[in-house]
């Protein structure tokens, strides 16, 4: 089932964003990783509009959205390759006709997975806080 998250649920979807994130993103240095960890809890989640993807009443997955752009996808692990991603996606494009996303060029999830859904690159850039070449990709 797919709705809208609650903010108390924010611990839940930050230990979610962890584990999806420490495999996604292993080229990420921890002092990074923290600062982003602090930013989603204080000010990214509760300022986008974000939807769950709960099963057996449990959280798995997540979606965070600024106006047409996915701010963030994060699915457990355990969760992973299931559909659940390309799911809140599709949730995604009820609400929006065109959808763009920032990926690092380096993850070996999300970037594969952006691709497979259709989204092709629009540009390249390099991302200053990591030194890491991110693809801007639109849908």
């Amino acid at each position: 089932m797919i709705r809208k998250y609650d903010e108390k649920e924010i611990p839940v979807l930050i230990k979610i964003w962890e584990q999806a994130s420490t495999l996604a993103h292993p080229f990420l240095d921890s002092a990074f990783t923290l600062m982003v960890k602090r930013a989603m809890t204080e000010t990214y989640l509760p300022n986008s509009n974000t939807w769950v993807y709960e099963e057996s009443d449990t959280i798995v997955g997540f979606i965070s959205m600024i106006e047409n752009e996915i701010g963030g996808l994060f699915v457990h692990p355990n969760h992973h390759s299931k559909g659940i991603g390309t799911t809140l996606v599709s949730h995604m494009n009820k609400f929006h006709k065109e959808l763009e996303v920032e990926v690092f060029n380096e993850n070996k999830i999300g970037k594969p997975f952006y691709e497979k859904l259709g989204f092709k690159i629009l540009k390249k850039y390099i991302h200053e806080d990591t030194n890491q070449e991110i693809l801007r990709m639109k849908k």
